[in-house]
């Protein structure tokens, strides 16, 4: 239970910053409907979603007794036909969120080792320390997850826009039909083909074995297995 009240913090920030990052992106690119409807904010109460927000991370948490989780906020409404560009507009604003979250794997590397210095150096309040540096490492983790997974090129992710624009026009059409399958093909990747989403999911892995080289040194605690 601690390492869930670690998590989830982060979590919610995340996925809060992966949206508001979508619908900033699409005012730079001419749509100010996120802007109109109060959604360009950090207030957490204005993105949540009862099922991606609340439910999936509950369930994906204690049904893999705490080896995994995911979730996501209510998706930031856009108008692609506003965007002064369509392609190259929602290549940006679909981007938008897995950079953010990427900055902010980044931001948590350099907020753990900066934790540790301070525990090391100075030996004030080394528990709270250690726990505020647990909660900088699932920082780390899940701000990876939800980045390469959303580069997962599945309808609705923000991937399937993104290979949507690389394709032909013929079968890049027939490709985009997919997401009248709703979440489907993607529920379809996670339980049956975990590991084709491993396989996806293998430059998270990577950074995160890389991220923890950098921090170790500086650890305070071990990072949960």
């Amino acid at each position: 239970m601690q390492e869930f009240f670690l998590a989830m913090p982060v979590l919610l920030i995340s996925m809060v910053a992966h949206e508001v990052a979508h619908g900033y992106a699409a005012l730079k690119q001419g749509d100010d409907t996120a802007q109109r409807l109060g959604r360009l904010t950090l207030n957490p109460v204005r993105h949540i979603d009862p099922w991606l927000t609340v439910l999936l991370p509950l369930m994906l948490w204690f049904g893999s007794n705490g080896q995994f989780v995911f979730g996501g906020a209510k998706p930031v409404p856009v108008d692609p036909s506003k965007y002064r560009s369509y392609r190259s507009g929602d290549i940006i604003v679909s981007s938008a969120g897995i950079v953010t979250n990427l900055l902010l794997f980044a931001a948590f590397v350099l907020l753990a080792v900066l934790i540790g210095v301070a525990g090391n150096s100075f030996q004030v309040d080394v528990p709270g320390l250690a726990l505020l540096q647990r909660m900088m490492f699932w920082g780390i983790w899940l701000n990876l997850l939800l980045a390469f997974f959303n580069l997962i090129p599945i309808p609705p992710l923000d991937g399937s826009h993104i290979l949507y624009h690389l394709l032909p026009p013929r079968l890049a059409v027939r490709y985009r039909e997919l997401s009248r399958f709703g979440f489907l093909p993607l529920l379809a990747l996670v339980f049956f083909f975990p590991q084709a989403l491993r396989v996806f999911l293998r430059p998270a892995f990577f950074l995160f074995e890389t991220a923890l080289v950098i921090t170790r040194p500086f650890a305070l605690t071990p990072f949960p297995a």
